[in-house]
């Protein structure tokens, strides 16, 4: 998958020792965002899927176009306060603190079946919120998707504990 080469690495951001995997670089080329975006479409095309929520922001980015590719329907995961009709939210641990995302209370039905976005997982805090918050309103996961996994980091080790399938379309172990 030639993707990993069109994700830039950023040394010590946002502090010392981070390696912050930028996929800006990704989605400037359009060949790697089409690639990224078809390979997507070609793994959950068949699939039983009724909508795709997609974690802000860059969630966004890639859910958007794979739900308008495989006909489904969009659910924004916004952080609090960002959608101005009724929502339903779930709190989550950060390193030093809690937060919150939130959707809709119309967007997801009770049996739905739902891929949820993302463009990388690392602790899977926020996924694992999301989750969360899409069995709250009765949807089902059908599985959490990724541009990337950062293995070492044990985020995808965290929502299969959960009982979810994890995918990402690639990795970056170590470095």
């Amino acid at each position: 998958m030639p993707i990993k080469s069109r994700i830039r690495t950023v040394p010590h951001y946002p502090k010392q020792g981070i390696m912050f995997r930028d996929i800006t670089t990704l989605l400037k080329d359009p060949v790697g965002f089409r690639i990224t975006i078809h390979e997507l479409a070609n793994r959950y095309t068949g699939m039983k899927i009724d909508k795709i929520a997609g974690i802000e922001s860059r969630g966004f980015i890639l859910g958007a176009p794979l739900a308008y590719l495989l006909g489904v329907g969009f659910v924004p995961i916004r952080k609090k306060g960002k959608l101005p009709a009724e929502t339903i939210g779930h709190d989550y641990e950060l390193e030093y603190g809690t937060d919150r995302i939130e959707m809709h209370t119309d967007a997801v039905s009770k049996g739905d079946k739902v891929l949820l976005v993302d463009d990388l997982i690392a602790t899977g805090g926020t996924a694992e919120a999301a989750v969360k918050l899409i069995e709250k309103m009765g949807g089902e996961i059908v599985e959490c998707c990724f541009a990337i996994d950062l293995p070492d980091i044990g985020g995808r080790a965290r929502l299969e504990k959960l009982g979810q399938k994890v995918f990402a379309l690639c990795e970056f172990e170590g470095d």
